[in-house]
């Protein structure tokens, strides 16, 4: 497992995560580190499966970093040179209740947002002034979504595995139990109760780590917190 930081999905035209939010409803989006008891927990799984339980809705900020699989020449040169892979970094706020409802808002260093309502997916592009809407259907849940925005089928959608204890954080591995996702794994960290991280692993060997601060768990949401509301002359396309 590795440690986590934050990651971006290139915002400005809707980058590899939002891509793959966008025609999968799968990822991203997204994460939250959340305080979900003052106890201690004896494993990553079971203080994942206290988060679901416990944690209705939440608020708060992420950073989001990607790391792109290289090609094999990219991998050849960087082998000899001992480089690393190049790594793009975002950062934004979120807001989620669920099931299925989230607001996702990148604002470094482009601002673009994810809105689920619980029917519909809108990504506002802000730069271009466009929104993509997307039903929202089944697809969030078999999706890394799934585990902090859907419901509690966590059992059913994936197969948990604890992944032991790296710098003091309790991790645990999740593979998705459905053949036609885009994320081979999803690893999270604990510590003390609280989600300190999440890791995307896709099928391309592209990876995504978010980690999360700033955390409100079960705040009060007005009932129209999640209604999109278009912005004034953007372009609308149905996907």
């Amino acid at each position: 497992m590795q440690q986590y930081a934050g990651h971006s999905a290139h915002p400005g035209r809707l980058g590899q995560l939002v891509r793959t939010l966008a025609r999968g409803i799968g990822s991203v989006a997204i994460g939250a580190s959340l305080l979900v008891a003052q106890q201690a927990f004896a494993s990553g799984t079971e203080q994942l499966k206290a988060f679901v339980a416990l944690v209705h809705s939440a608020r708060g900020d992420f950073v989001q970093q990607e790391v792109r699989a290289p090609s094999k020449a990219q991998q050849a040169a960087s082998d000899a040179a001992q480089i690393m892979p190049k790594n793009t970094t975002s950062s934004g706020t979120f807001v989620f209740a669920r099931p299925g409802k989230f607001i996702w808002s990148y604002e470094k260093p482009y601002q673009q947002v994810l809105q689920a309502d619980g029917d519909k997916l809108y990504v506002y592009d802000k730069d271009l002034n466009q929104v993509t809407v997307r039903a929202l259907g089944g697809a969030l849940g078999a999706s890394p979504a799934a585990i902090l925005f859907g419901s509690n089928d966590l059992d059913k959608n994936f197969t948990l595995h604890d992944a032991g204890v790296k710098g003091g954080i309790d991790w645990l591995e999740l593979i998705p139990k459905a053949k036609d996702t885009q994320f081979q794994s999803v690893g999270i960290g604990f510590k003390d109760g609280n989600l300190q991280a999440m890791e995307l692993h896709d099928v391309f060997g592209n990876v995504t780590l978010l980690t999360f601060s700033n955390i409100q768990k079960n705040p009060p949401l007005p009932a129209d917190a999640f209604k999109f509301t278009l912005p004034k002359g953007a372009d609308v396309i149905n996907g």
